[in-house]
């Protein structure tokens, strides 16, 4: 008998018809012989209505962090119970945990908490009594008992995290997609299935814009080793296999392109030239809480230097409004000047490692189409240029095809 954990999305279980299916799903895995834990999402919009009525209570203040948390965990919540409901009326033996009763337990930082321990014997127990435990995805409580939710896409690190705790023989991902695709088929239409693909290459193409999985969930997969297979929760076909990259991998030069929307830029111009000026911008930055991403910082020939960078276009007014007082600091020209309406296309693949001229390939493409490059980023395994935003769609077609993928 294996012990296998199941993550449904919210699409996987977007209303009572889809949560029957996926309730039959999961009551047929344990009919073949298997001890199952299914992760389940609030169902699709759920969480998105959640935040607008908090906004419509609360419209000249911002709701507590911790009132939202409380708010927000019931999404799953909803789900948990429907979908044991549906087991159970079909003759199986269901039951629900939240995450804290499932003994997941996190640090206090609400609305993005961190995994901090998982105490799985409740979860044990109920297997071994022959029960289907479904569990609440995206939550956990605090060391002193508060709600804590782990920021979107968390119920992906709930089955990642409880399928390392409970020494799973096999977690899959199931969604609406029949897995890990060389770039968003409603971007590039010929765009196709991976089979297999590493946990770095995942993980890159995750934090440059694919939306199958958050990459704190890979992440986590890739230091307790977690061996997980992405597929859909709508057929039977086999999906794509997330693992430790093998030699036979590295034969494929690049495994995808990814798109990455809605980004903005912030560039100080005529900054002093001087150790500390730096880390005194990015302190700040970090401070308010703001993620960026791409860092640029020009050759200096006057003893002043610009530094630019890019992050969610949501977080622009915070960065600006960040810089503004400390100007004055960075040097006595220094002014600050934001841009938008800009995009992030990346190429990934740990073949990169060693074939070379993947980014004149890249580079070429695009310049041959007439497409402009602002910015360029790249790591071991991934080449990144930031475009028009506008050209983003028509990028990724000219980039997958240079690349023959």
């Amino acid at each position: 008998m294996s012990l296998i954990v199941q993550k449904y999305g919210g699409t996987s279980v977007g209303n009572t018809e889809r949560i029957n299916s996926v309730a039959k799903r999961i009551l047929e895995t344990q009919r073949a012989g298997h001890q199952v834990v299914a992760v389940v999402s609030a169902m699709a919009g759920v969480t998105n209505r959640l935040i607008e009525m908090a906004n419509e209570v609360s419209p000249d203040n911002e709701p507590t962090d911790r009132e939202m948390d409380v708010l927000l965990a019931t999404g799953e919540q909803t789900t948990i119970a429907l979908t044991s409901m549906a087991i159970n009326a079909m003759g199986g033996k269901a039951i629900s945990l939240t995450g804290a009763q499932a003994g997941i337990v996190t640090d206090g930082d609400h609305t993005k908490a961190r995994i901090s321990n998982i105490t799985p014997d409740e979860v044990h127990r109920l297997l071994d009594e022959n029960h289907i435990v479904i569990l609440a995805g995206f939550q956990g409580r605090s060391p002193d008992g508060r709600i804590t939710t782990l920021g979107r896409g968390g119920s992906d690190l709930t089955a990642i995290a409880m399928a390392a705790a409970i020494d799973a023989d096999l977690c899959q991902i199931l969604t609406d997609v029949d897995g890990v695709y060389t770039c968003d088929p409603r971007v590039v239409p010929k765009a196709r299935k991976i089979d297999e693909i590493s946990y770095d290459e995942m993980l890159e193409m995750a934090s440059s814009g694919s939306k199958v999985m958050q990459s704190r969930s890979v992440e986590f997969a890739k230091k307790f080793g977690v061996k997980f297979e992405v597929r859909s929760s709508l057929n039977e076909n086999p999906g794509t296999i997330v693992t430790e990259e093998h030699p036979n991998m590295e034969s494929v030069v690049v495994r995808g392109v990814s798109i990455e929307r809605e980004q903005a830029k912030v560039t100080i111009e005529n900054v002093s030239d001087e150790p500390g000026v730096a880390a005194k911008i990015f302190h700040a930055i970090s401070d308010s809480g703001v993620v960026i991403d791409m860092i640029v910082q020009n050759v200096s020939k006057t003893n002043q230097t610009d530094i630019s960078f890019t992050l969610h276009r949501s977080d622009l007014k915070k960065a600006k409004q960040t810089i503004d007082p400390i100007l004055k600091d960075l040097g006595n020209e220094s002014s600050i000047e934001t841009t938008d309406g800009i995009g992030k296309l990346s190429v990934v693949g740990i073949g990169m490692r060693s074939h070379s001229g993947v980014a004149a390939q890249m580079f070429a493409a695009l310049a041959n189409n007439g497409i402009n490059i602002q910015m360029i980023s790249t790591s071991e395994i991934k080449t990144a240029v930031i475009i028009k935003e506008e050209d983003l769609e028509q990028s990724a077609n000219i980039v997958h095809s240079a690349f023959n993928l």
